[in-house]
């Protein structure tokens, strides 16, 4: 960000990703020649590094209140924002609606095989387009790659909650293995593990799962996560316990 863009990030440790309304005002800068100004309030939803936690619309409410009183513009980093509506059981426009500009993935949960999409004001939208280009970004004859976005956005939201229902199904399976740990109440489709009382190391584990077929990926020096997704089945959920089971009974 500061190479890029020429700004100065402020991080604001939350409660499972969500954070305190009161902190966020307290971290804006006051007017003074001494320090930046505080141009952007930036969210998440859901929250990776928590474990794809699911930021509740009463704290991206207050956040925005704030925002709106310091007249800052809020931007969400909404990745998995479908993944969140469904958590919460809300039309996806009730968390966008939050925020002034949000970015959503149309791969990850949606399943498409690439891509991104940026909302918001007109005006904001074509200075993003300038910003892409002068970063190297655009796609000429982008179809291909446009119309499995499509399918995305109008098939996949309504089975995002099997994804959910699999990673819960995963983390039950892998918490009951004698030195797993599931560090986080699942939300969504991912969950994470602890692996430091099975005397390893994240890369261990990682490498001894990947000898087994099974992917995932670390999370600090004992965190591990893995990820539901389209491309995995019910049936597959139950041979990565079994796998793992086996591997440290």
């Amino acid at each position: 960000m500061s190479a890029l863009a020429g700004i100065q990030p402020k991080t604001i440790d939350g409660d499972r990703g969500a954070m305190d309304p009161k902190q966020v005002a307290s971290a804006i800068r006051p007017e003074d020649i001494h320090f930046p100004e505080t141009g952007l309030i930036s969210l998440e939803n859901t929250h990776n590094k928590a474990g794809g936690t699911v930021v509740p619309l009463e704290n991206m409410k207050a956040i925005k209140k704030v925002a709106n009183q310091y007249k800052i513009p809020v931007h969400l980093d909404g990745a998995r924002i479908f993944n969140a509506a469904v958590a919460m059981n809300e039309p996806v426009h009730k968390i966008a609606e939050q925020v002034d500009t949000v970015q959503f993935c149309l791969s990850k949960g949606l399943g498409a095989p690439v891509g991104s999409i940026l909302a918001g004001p007109k005006e904001f939208i074509e200075r993003a387009r300038k910003w892409r280009k002068r970063l190297g970004g655009g796609l000429r004859q982008a179809g291909m790659i446009a119309a499995p976005g499509i399918i995305a956005l109008n098939e996949m939201p309504n089975r995002l909650q099997e994804d959910h229902n699999h990673a819960k199904r995963l983390a039950e399976g892998l918490g009951n293995i004698d030195g797993i740990e599931i560090e986080s109440e699942v939300e969504t489709n991912m969950v994470l593990v602890s692996v430091e009382n099975l005397g390893l190391t994240s890369e261990q584990f990682i490498e001894k799962l990947e000898k087994a077929g099974i992917k995932s990926g670390s999370y600090g020096t004992h965190s591990v996560r893995l990820v539901t997704n389209y491309d995995v089945s019910k049936e597959d959920i139950e041979t990565v316990i079994s796998k793992v089971n086996q591997l440290f009974k």
